[in-house]
């Protein structure tokens, strides 16, 4: 299976070019090593005053942390996850630990190393596919289980399965082609 053809308007580098959600995951285990190289990735990310408020809490299968990550999905991702070899819930401080005082930027810079990880997921041939279809509160009291913190999304993360492996609806959707909207709405000079 091949990943759906993108149509940039302009060149990008590859990692970001060959960045997709599939949701076909081969259950193959992805080394320790590796996974701390997206970590690193993401841990590089930028963020307001330094603050660094992402965290990530990392569910391998087999494991408790993974059936509790698991449990707080919608029928409908827990469908496809349950071959990820890795579940990750992402959650970030919602204030800054210098001064207690709101961070209104902590779900961006959240994003920033979530991106930052993809990017190195991409480049090492590993695959995630993040999903705000989790259960918040559910993961809140029962994993994040601090107020200062905030579950942002979780994301399923492997190498690439067998398309066969998914239910027909979702083995379409594998070769849905990527669309984007175009530059000219998105970006303006005036």
């Amino acid at each position: 299976m091949s990943k759906p053809k993108i149509d940039n308007q302009y060149p990008i580098i590859e990692p970001i070019a060959n960045r997709w959600s599939p949701r076909a995951f081969s259950d193959k285990e992805v080394p320790k090593k590796e996974l701390m190289s997206l970590f690193e990735a993401a841990r590089w990310a930028a963020s307001c005053f330094n603050e660094q408020p992402w965290r990530f809490k990392v569910g391998l299968k087999g494991e408790e942390l993974y059936d509790k990550i698991f449990d707080t999905l919608g029928e409908f991702n827990k469908n496809w996850v349950k071959t990820a070899p890795v579940v990750v819930l992402v959650k970030a401080k919602k204030t800054f630990t210098k001064n207690c005082k709101s961070n209104a930027h902590y779900w961006y810079d959240t994003g920033q190393a979530v991106s930052s990880l993809s990017i190195q997921a991409n480049s090492m041939g590993i695959y995630l596919h993040q999903m705000a279809g989790f259960d918040k509160k559910k993961a809140d009291a029962e994993i994040v289980n601090n107020d200062d913190f905030d579950a942002i999304c979780v994301i399923a993360l492997g190498y690439r399965g067998d398309i066969d492996q998914l239910p027909d609806d979702l083995a379409e959707k594998e070769y849905d082609k990527q669309i984007r909207k175009p530059l000219d709405e998105i970006v303006s000079f005036v």
